[in-house]
């Protein structure tokens, strides 16, 4: 089955998103990130400021699908008692779907690499990278404030990561859960995209 979709999960500050958006736009296909957000904003009728809040509010205490056995698949009206960061994240999640079956396209963050792991046509990548890099990284893109720059970074993948195993039961970032992990600091943010685009060229 040919890789299609490419799922990008990344490290803050290593530049993942640079690469997913660079890989879509050399591979000609669409690039979701914060795009999600407004499709899932505007088919559910929620917020948009929501799903952008959303890993913040992420509460604790069961595991979401193994709980409930619910289907991804399933219609909105059937998670009406769920609490509202649950119900945020199904939305987030249908709209993957959605996307993911409309054709190829690069989707970073957001859980995509869980929920699309039963498609066959989907290439998940890690990107990570050395802290000094990704110090530099967050201050520079991302307006990080300089003064306390490190833990910041640690803070927010701590926040991915607790987020990522909350909705999902895995463990963020570790290599089986991926096809494919990254060093930017090694390869470069040019580097990477070549990777990751001869791969799924190879695949083509």
């Amino acid at each position: 089955m040919k890789k299609t979709i490419i799922t990008i999960s990344r490290e803050f500050g290593s530049g993942g998103r640079e690469i997913g958006k660079k890989l879509a736009e050399q591979l000609n296909i669409p690039f979701y990130d914060k795009q999600l957000i407004e499709i899932a904003a505007k088919e559910s009728g929620f917020d948009k400021e929501l799903f952008e809040e959303e890993d913040a509010r992420t509460s604790k205490g069961f595991h979401l699908f193994g709980a409930l056995g619910y289907s991804l698949g399933g219609p909105l009206s059937t998670i009406t008692e769920l609490s509202l960061n649950d119900r945020l994240f199904l939305v987030q999640s249908q709209v993957i779907e959605q996307v993911a079956k409309e054709g190829p396209c690069v989707i970073v963050g957001r859980c995509a690499d869980y929920v699309l792991k039963d498609y066959d046509n989907v290439l998940n990548v890690f990107i990570y990278g050395n802290m000094e890099d990704k110090v530099t990284r967050a201050v520079k893109s991302y307006e990080v404030d300089e003064r306390d720059v490190e833990s910041s970074v640690r803070k927010i993948d701590k926040h991915r990561a607790n987020y990522y195993e909350y909705y999902t039961d895995r463990k963020w970032g570790r290599v089986e859960n991926y096809d494919l992990s990254l060093n930017s600091s090694t390869f470069g943010i040019e580097g990477c995209v070549e990777i990751i685009k001869t791969l799924v060229e190879k695949e083509s």
